[in-house]
C-alpha cells in the first residue's frame, strides 16, 4: 500500500494536468452545484446557510464540536439534519466537486465516527453525524467571487473561488478520534493511516545528521500549531525549521512527496492542476520536514511540512496519541486572501 501512495505522490501534477480537460473545470462545477442548492432553500433556510460575500463569518472555521465555539456555541450554516431529502443530497453533491473519492470517503468517516464517538462517550448529546454544516457566501457564478464551507467537528472543507475563477482550498482540516478503532464493527480501521505511516517511515530512515535537522522538539506540541486562526501567525514558522528536501536521499524525497500528495490528494486532481498553476504545491526548492515528540508508534508526535508558500501540519497527541489532527494552509492564501488582494491591486487601486 505504501509503495503505491508513493507512486501517486511522485505522479500527482502530471496525473492532474492530464485529467483536467477530462473531469470538467473545477469552477464552473462549483457554481452550477451551488446554485443548484441554493435554488432549493427556502426563506429561513437561506437566512441559515447563504451569506453575504463580505460577512465576517466567511473565516471563520472550527474543528472542534459546536458547544466549544466561542462565544456563540454554535457553527453558521445549514445542518444537514435541519436539509430536506432533496438539499441533502445536493449538498453532497457540492462536496463532490471538490473532493476526490478517497477525500470524499475520508469525509464520509470522519462525520461517521461521530456516531462511534456518541456510543463510545455513554450517548454524548454533541456528538451527531448529521451536525455538519454548508455555508455558502456570495453569489456563485463563473464570473464574481464567492466561497463555500462544508464543516462540523473534525472536517472543514473551505473552496474559495475568486473572480469566478481562481480557486483556493484552504484551510483543509481532516481528524480521526479515535486514531485506530478498538472496538465494535469498525475496529481495526485506522482513519489517517498514510498520513502517520509515510512520515513515520520517512524520520526513521533519517541518519543522526539529517535528524539534528528535522527533530525540533523532543515533546510534541498539545495540538497543531495553527489551531482555528484565520490567518497563520508567520513568526511561528520563520526561520522555517526541518530537514530540506535537497538534504533528503532519493527514496526519502520519494516518501516526502507522497506525504504531500496524501493531503492534497484529498481533492480532485483537477482542482489540484488548477492550483498548481500559480506555483507548484509541492516546491521542492523551499520544501522542509520537521518532527516533534516520540518516534516510536503509539506515542505523542507531531510534523509538517513547510514550503515557502504552503504548511502540512499534523498532531496526534491527545488521547495518549489516538487523536489525530491534520491541516493543510496557505501562508498567505487561506480564504483566497492572496487572490483579493491582487485583485484589488488590479482593479480597484487609483489610477
Amino acid at each position: 500500500m505504501r509503495t503505491t501512495v508513493m507512486a501517486r505522490g511522485m505522479g500527482l501534477f502530471l496525473l492532474a494536468s492530464v485529467t483536467t480537460a477530462l473531469a470538467g473545470e473545477p469552477n464552473e462545477l462549483m457554481a452550477t452545484a451551488a446554485q443548484r442548492f441554493l435554488a432549493t432553500l427556502g426563506e429561513k433556510e437561506a437566512a441559515a446557510g447563504h451569506f453575504k460575500w463580505d460577512d465576517a463569518k466567511r473565516d471563520a472555521w472550527h474543528y472542534v464540536p459546536d458547544k466549544y465555539i466561542k462565544p456563540e456555541r454554535m457553527r453558521y450554516g445549514l445542518r444537514i439534519d435541519r436539509m430536506t431529502p432533496q438539499q441533502r443530497v445536493l449538498a453532497h453533491a457540492l462536496l463532490g466537486t471538490a473532493l476526490s473519492a478517497e477525500g470524499t470517503l475520508q469525509a464520509s468517516t470522519i462525520m461517521a465516527f461521530e456516531q462511534l464517538l456518541h456510543v463510545l462517550e455513554k450517548n454524548n448529546p454533541i456528538r451527531h453525524s448529521d451536525w455538519y454544516y454548508v455555508s455558502i457566501f456570495g453569489e456563485p457564478s463563473t464570473e464574481s467571487s464567492w466561497s463555500w464551507r462544508f464543516e462540523g467537528h473534525h472536517l472543514s472543507i473551505n473552496l474559495t473561488i475568486v473572480d469566478g475563477k481562481q480557486i483556493t482550498a484552504t484551510p483543509s482540516f481532516y481528524a480521526s478520534n479515535p486514531g485506530i478503532v478498538q472496538q465494535g464493527r469498525l475496529k481495526g480501521l485506522k482513519l489517517l493511516a498514510e498520513e502517520e505511516d509515510l512520515a513515520r517511515a520517512l524520520v526513521t530512515s533519517l541518519t543522526d545528521t539529517q535528524k539534528a535537522d528535522a527533530i525540533i522538539l523532543k515533546k510534541a506540541p498539545k495540538d497543531i500549531f495553527t489551531k482555528e486562526d484565520r490567518q497563520i501567525q508567520k513568526g511561528m514558522f520563520d526561520p522555517a525549521k526541518g530537514v530540506t528536501y535537497q538534504n533528503l536521499n532519493n527514496d526519502q524525497q520519494a516518501m516526502l512527496l507522497a506525504l504531500v500528495r496524501v493531503y492534497t490528494g484529498k481533492y480532485r486532481p483537477a482542482l489540484l492542476a488548477h492550483i498548481d498553476t500559480r506555483g507548484p504545491i509541492a516546491d521542492k526548492g523551499s520544501m522542509r520536514f520537521a518532527w516533534a515528540g516520540s518516534v516510536k508508534e503509539g506515542e505523542g508526535h507531531y510534523y509538517r511540512v513547510q514550503t515557502k508558500k504552503y504548511l502540512f501540519e499534523y498532531d496526534n497527541t491527545q488521547n495518549d496519541a489516538h487523536h489525530v489532527h491534520a491541516v493543510w494552509r496557505e501562508f498567505d492564501g487561506d480564504f483566497g486572501a492572496d487572490l483579493l488582494r491582487r485583485h484589488h491591486t488590479e482593479h480597484h487601486s487609483e489610477q
